[in-house]
């Protein structure tokens, strides 16, 4: 999920209705046996389809907003960061209708738990037998109270400071593995589907290095989303690529990470590519950039310096932000981001998902993400559009991964970007 949101994730097995029940699979599996993506609940050849929902918006963006029938999964995700397995009001009152939604539409529900600002209390969660063992109960407790058929864990991150106020356990990463496998060894855990929200690096281990053999979770979780975003934000010491899918290419200073870097990563510890969905963002990091700096020879420069002073307001952000503290009680302020439909809304795209007119646009071929610039605001937008979810969707097949996993739902328009994915991918609906 976004690193910026807390998470409390549902998963459910795909649902038969009455009528029809409808799969998406890659053309090869038409008329093939070769499995791709995992058995649990649905096809053992269904794509991973699967999107985050944040459970606050559903004011603006309800359940039934959803494209339900371009996805196999769904997760919603909780803004409350007190508790592990706390609900906000507004989330808990959606769970019901979200749940039944993706039912009625044959799409799995996921409960996240966890997320940027919610796992401060994780390392505690499982640091000893019998908090485990609570925590596994509790944990069952949710799934039976809302009808969920699993859940996804975004400990972000095991081992290691995240928000600033974690608690962090040098055994973090086995701790954890421990309460995997004691939950999984539940009657009603069996048939739970797991997954988990990782970074773009293995779990570290008690030596604070990434393991080098991670094949115990594969045992125990269905499958992970690495979430290959963030790479670059208004942390990083230039503009950069959000979410960029190879940096194998860029100068050595500029290798920061990429759906590349991190897919070798986790395969070379030993996680099968075929339980890994790769995290998508629907959205970008926005900078104040100078038209000295923002322009080369007339066109969009890469990498370039930008003003760490000023950060633009993005469509995510509201008045309030402005004064914001995060759970550490720090100062958190603009996040500066933009959705892909609040670039349109914005005027940076049109309404096709391409930039407007007056717009400077730019598409990095070692990334292969694209860059938006407004001369007049000097704001420079870093983001994914079709183009760039085309090709991370063919990488996905290039690779054997289970699927995608996009954080969010509501950040597309019209369903441009995952159109580009379905298309890349050759996803094709199957109906009984």
């Amino acid at each position: 999920m976004h690193p910026l949101q807390t998470s409390i994730f549902l998963l459910a097995p795909l649902f038969v209705s009455a009528a029809q029940y409808c799969s998406l699979k890659p053309p090869s599996e038409i008329s093939s046996s070769t499995s791709k993506g995992i058995q649990n609940g649905g096809d053992a050849s269904d794509v991973v389809a699967s999107a985050w929902y944040p459970g606050w918006l559903a004011g603006d963006f309800p359940p039934a907003s959803i494209s339900w029938s371009r996805y196999t999964a769904m997760t919603i995700t909780t803004p409350d960061p007190t508790a592990l397995l706390q609900l906000d009001s507004i989330s808990a009152q959606t769970l019901p209708d979200f749940v039944k939604e993706a039912h009625s539409n044959g799409v799995d529900a996921l409960l996240s738990i966890g997320g940027w600002t919610g796992s401060r209390f994780y390392s505690s969660a499982v640091a000893s037998e019998h908090n485990r063992t609570a925590f596994v109960n509790a944990t069952l407790a949710l799934v039976s109270q809302y009808n969920l058929d699993g859940v996804d864990f975004d400990w972000e991150y095991p081992g290691k400071q995240g928000l600033g106020c974690n608690v962090v356990n040098p055994d973090d990463s086995a701790n954890f593995l421990a309460f995997l496998q004691e939950l999984r060894a539940t009657t009603a855990g069996k048939n739970l589907i797991l997954t988990a929200a990782v970074g773009i690096t293995p779990f570290v281990g008690s030596n604070g290095q990434s393991m080098n053999d991670v094949s115990s979770f594969a045992e125990v979780l269905d499958r992970i989303a690495i979430m290959n975003y963030d790479v670059w934000g208004s942390w990083s010491p230039s503009v950069g690529p959000n979410a960029p899918l190879n940096d194998s290419c860029a100068s050595a200073a500029d290798q920061q990470g990429s759906a590349v870097s991190a897919v070798k990563a986790w395969t070379t510890a030993n996680f099968p590519a075929h339980q890994i969905a790769l995290g998508l963002a629907a959205y970008g990091h926005s900078f104040k950039v100078a038209p000295q700096s923002a322009m080369n020879g007339g066109n969009v420069a890469l990498y370039p310096s930008y003003d760490k002073s000023v950060q633009p307001v993005g469509t995510s952000d509201s008045p309030s932000d402005i004064s914001a503290v995060d759970p550490c009680g720090n100062y958190e302020g603009i996040s500066g981001i933009f959705t892909f439909a609040g670039l349109i809304q914005s005027g940076f795209l049109d309404k096709s998902g391409t930039a407007a007119s007056g717009i400077q646009y730019t598409f990095d071929p070692c990334s292969q993400t694209p860059f938006v610039y407004n001369q007049t605001s000097q704001v420079m937008v870093s983001y994914d559009d079709a183009t760039s979810f085309a090709a991370k969707g063919h990488f996905i097949n290039d690779q054997g991964l289970a699927g995608f996993a996009i954080w969010d739902v509501t950040g597309d328009q019209d369903d441009i970007l995952l159109d580009s994915l379905h298309e890349a991918m050759g996803i094709i609906p199957v109906c009984a």
